[in-house]
């Protein structure tokens, strides 16, 4: 703590101690301060974009200038310092003819033959033509201000706010995911997780991606993923609390950025930029499933405002979303032997599918100028409730107690997120060249969860209604950026950035009702059913946060960071990037980065890096501890049964008997190589080749359960043994996290652009891009406890998730036409096959084998639809999935007869079949 308020007062020293720069007296009319937003376009263009947002009229030699390709021109400052930016590296002079005119001239021997004709005017009153296409500066994996997509040495994907908005998916997760092929989402989970989807870069976890937003660290989510398939023990951002009409355009760094950014950044980066600008919107769309259910309506609004001469831009998004049902008839008895309700039972009693989910998402983004420097601040509020249906008990189960529910019942789960994120800073130009960054954030997320079910355990007197308990995380970040460009007289300026950041991390777990939790002892009397058995104790479905699981944990870190950029000479680029961080629960490390670029000829360039990352465990995956009753596939057994299965601590006791250690960071190590090439203007093509190598992955165990046996002499399975040797019960089921493991990916993207303007018919993009990857095991350790007795510890289901859980390929071909008022967005994307890997043999008809289930490859096709009705207001047509494709059914073995799992839910475009929409949207 001491060394946060030692950085704090170093920020509060440093803002009152930057002198503001005093300019010169020039003129006026180039001393006048706006805020500029010119993308990198030709020369001419953007000197039209600067004469509208200044009002200054500027004449140019037209033929010298439309040669030229613009830098970006972003942020607060003044005519003249925009205008000597745009200028930098050209021949051409500026002077002023007149009151609000100035003149670019080139030198004479440059400008003898040109007509008077050459000169073109461009003034205010007079807007300047849409730039057709507009390259915006990337600002992720670099500290650069003149690097745009084409000249990065990584890989980068932009997506635009146009990019966004034609699509029916306005979540930025799902955006993502439809948008960018080495983007997966994971769409399954149970119990506490149902509500929070994830995303997988290149293969890689959910949580070795890092979120920023506007340049900044995005905090994690409280809620850990769990009871899922590839996504399991992972707690990263929930990028739904983001609203996407708020975003001006994302980038996704698809290259590992650890000694840039730090823990999490192993496959890459994603950041989103949010808008700045006086423009505003609206829309509202609504729409649903073909097959009946996930009705949704989502209304959007956002608009920039001037405050004197700083802007803020605002924006709200709510949503409404139905629940689908997308399950089996149940193949079992529902009723004791001789209940007559059998014969006429309604068997379509379960109600797998998307959840239903309600919300309301706040932005705002803020800038004010402060002499040479400017405020700025941005943060979003989340609100969302989520309820889902969990797995039907029936009257004949002992889960069940027909005097509360005759009929059974399904556990019915809700969970309340409670989100926020808010960031101030000051950035702005210091003494001898420096530019400083100054910034703190803090963020707060929780969750709440609460179930109408039953404790069995309690009996006839059971609560129907539980409050489970609540999960909050916190993180507070200050971060102290600086950078100059320093002379060395080569090709341009050494770009040199150092930065300092601190960050503090808070985990709570609040313990649930005690009926939620609570073991009632209750048996069934002599003659009724499961007379004399015990019965799971705990709320069904989630069982409640006891007092033990409860607590409250912190960490800190530090980090300095240094970061070189060098262009050589003319075609030669090289970068360097080293990090070193210092936790408090896991001591220090260092990152390093290099990354070169080479344009062997106009059009054509190769890039690469080699880079070192790590991923400090999160301390929701060192303290999480719960209860869920799940489907468990025991040893000799060909149905999953519900069972009450733990998530263990590595210090609880029964983790310890069976080999857990405490947990460590990840390590890895990145390779990656490129070829860039531009050969005609509307053309590019870029092709990236990477391997990634993680060290002491940090993976959930396979579900280890002790069991009773008769035919041993202690009465227990071997799980058991071990448990009853440490004193501890000798029936339980659970998992655990541990480094147990090594993995290598290896994979190709590829990006491919064609702009084609056909005339009459109107212009056209053509987009084809995809991904390829492969993940293999280079290691599995097993405690020597569990090696004893035979036992893995990442059993043969979570090295499948690993592995084949995600498509081997993604390919996705995206057309955007436009003619006049009209504009169709057609994309077809392939996804590779999947596999969901069974744990066990099963043995069928005398067959041993294991119950793998194959998703074959499958074609989604997404159309949108839109006109332009008048100025600002178009209308949208469209459908995600049109031709309502649905993954590949399960086995019988793996539906077994409950009639909750027939659809495999591995596949990342959900069991919800096609989704379709109508939009009405608003520009002012």
């Amino acid at each position: 703590m001491r060394l946060f308020q030692a950085l704090a007062g170093l920020m509060l020293l440093c803002c009152s101690a930057l002198p503001t720069r005093a300019n010169p007296p020039p003129d006026k009319i180039l001393d006048q301060r706006h805020r500029f937003d010119i993308h990198v376009q030709p020369l001419s263009g953007a000197l039209r974009q600067l004469s509208a947002q200044t009002g200054v009229r500027i004449l140019f030699p037209y033929e010298e200038v439309s040669a030229i390709r613009s830098r970006r021109i972003d942020g607060w400052m003044t005519t003249g310092q925009a205008l000597q930016k745009l200028l930098a590296g050209t021949h051409l002079r500026m002077t002023q003819t007149s009151a609000g005119v100035i003149a670019l001239a080139a030198p004479p021997r440059a400008t003898a033959r040109q007509s008077p004709l050459s000169f073109q005017l461009s003034q205010a009153a007079s807007p300047p033509p849409p730039v057709a296409d507009p390259t915006p500066i990337i600002v992720t994996g670099t500290r650069l201000v003149t690097r745009t997509v084409t000249d990065s040495m990584n890989p980068i994907d932009i997506l635009s706010a146009r990019d966004m908005e034609a699509n029916g998916r306005q979540s930025v997760r799902d955006l993502l995911g439809a948008l960018i092929p080495a983007i997966n989402v994971s769409n399954s989970g149970a119990g506490a997780s149902f509500a929070i989807k994830t995303l997988s870069l290149r293969g890689l976890a959910g949580d070795h991606l890092l979120v920023l937003v506007n340049g900044k660290r995005r905090h994690n989510s409280a809620t850990l993923f769990i009871n899922g398939t590839t996504q399991n023990g992972q707690s990263p951002p929930d990028l739904d609390l983001i609203p996407s009409n708020m975003i001006d355009r994302i980038e996704v760094l698809r290259d590992g950025a650890s000694a840039h950014y730090g823990s999490d950044a192993i496959a890459g980066v994603v950041n989103i930029l949010l808008k700045s600008n006086s423009r505003g919107g609206a829309s509202v769309m609504g729409g649903g499933a073909g097959d009946g259910g996930g009705e949704q309506g989502r209304f959007q609004v956002d608009k920039g405002f001037a405050i004197g001469p700083g802007t803020i831009h605002l924006a709200v998004d709510g949503v409404l979303q139905g629940r689908t049902i997308r399950g089996g008839p149940i193949t079992s008895s529902l009723y004791f032997p001789g209940d007559p309700r059998e014969a006429t039972a309604d068997r379509m009693r379960n109600k797998p599918g998307q959840p239903q989910v309600s919300g309301v998402n706040l932005a705002y983004h803020a800038v004010m100028p402060l002499g040479a420097s400017e405020l700025y601040s941005h943060g979003t509020w989340s609100r969302r409730r989520a309820d889902a249906y969990l797995t039907y008990r029936p009257p004949n189960s002992i889960l069940s107690i027909p005097d509360i529910y005759p009929e059974g019942y399904i556990p019915h789960l809700f969970i309340q997120d409670r989100d926020s994120q808010f960031t101030g800073g000051l950035r702005g130009d210091g003494p001898a060249g420096f530019h400083y960054d100054l910034s703190t954030s803090y963020a707060r997320n929780q969750g709440r969860y609460s179930e109408q079910s039953l404790n069995v355990s309690l009996g006839p007197t059971s609560p129907t209604r539980f409050f489970l308990g609540a999960v909050t995380a916190t993180e507070w970040t200050s971060n102290v950026d600086v950078q100059r460009d320093v002379p060395l007289g080569l090709a341009a300026p050494l770009l040199l950035a150092i930065s300092a950041e601190y960050r503090e991390n808070g985990y709570r777990i609040v313990a649930g009702d005690p009926s939620s939790y609570a073991d009632g002892g209750y048996r069934s009397p002599a003659g009724a059913p499961f007379a004399g058995a015990a019965r799971t104790p705990g709320a069904q479905g989630v069982t409640g946060f006891t007092p033990d699981s409860a607590g409250q944990y912190r960490r800190h870190n530090w980090s300095a960071y240094l970061n070189l950029e060098q262009k050589v000479a003319d075609g030669f680029e090289i970068a360097l990037a080293a990090r070193h961080e210092d936790y408090s629960d896991f001591g220090a490390t260092n990152t390093w980065k290099i990354s070169t670029r080479i344009e062997a000829a106009p059009g054509i360039a190769l890039r690469g890096t080699v880079s070192t990352g790590f991923r400090a465990p999160t301390l929701q995956q060192r303290h999480y501890a719960s209860s869920s009753t799940i489907g468990v596939l025991f040893p000799g057994e060909t149905t999953t049964r519900l069972a009450p299965v733990r998530a263990l601590r590595v210090n609880d006791p029964v983790a310890v008997a069976w080999g857990a250690q405490p947990l460590k960071p990840e390590r890895s190590t990145n390779l990656s190589a490129g070829l860039v090439l531009a050969p005609l203007p509307r053309i590019s093509l870029a092709i990236d080749a990477y391997q990634i190598r993680i060290r002491d992955r940090v993976l959930l165990s396979g579900t280890l359960s002790a069991l009773p046996d008769a035919t041993r002499a202690s009465g227990y399975n071997a799980l058991g043994e071990l448990l009853l040797a440490a004193g501890l019960d000798p029936v339980q089921s659970g998992f655990y996290f541990s480094n147990a493991a090594s993995t290598r990916t290896r994979g190709v993207d590829m990006v491919a652009t064609w702009r084609a303007d056909m005339g009459a018919l109107g212009q056209a993009l053509l987009t084809l891009s995809g991904n390829i990857n492969r993940t293999i095991f280079t290691r599995l350790d097993v405690p020597p406890v569990l090696a004893g007795i035979g036992i893995d510890l990442i059993d043969r289901a979570r090295q499948g998730d690993i592995t084949k859980g995600t498509p081997r390929s993604k390919v996705i071909a995206n057309l955007n036409w436009t003619r006049g008022d009209a504009t169709l967005n057609l994309r077809a994307t392939r996804y590779g096959s999947m596999t969901q890997v069974a744990a066990r043999t099963v043995t069928v008809d005398g067959v041993t084998y294991y119950p793998d289930d194959r998703i074959t490859p499958k074609l989604i096709f997404d159309v949108e639809y839109s006109h332009r009705l008048a100025a600002g207001v178009r209308l949208a047509a469209g459908a995600d999935n049109l031709f309502n494709i649905y993954p590949t059914k399960l086995s019988a073995v793996n539906q077994g007869t409950s009639g909750f799992a027939l659809y495999n839910s591995y596949a990342p475009y959900g069991i919800s079949g096609g989704y379709y929409y109508g939009k009405l949207s608003l520009a002012f």
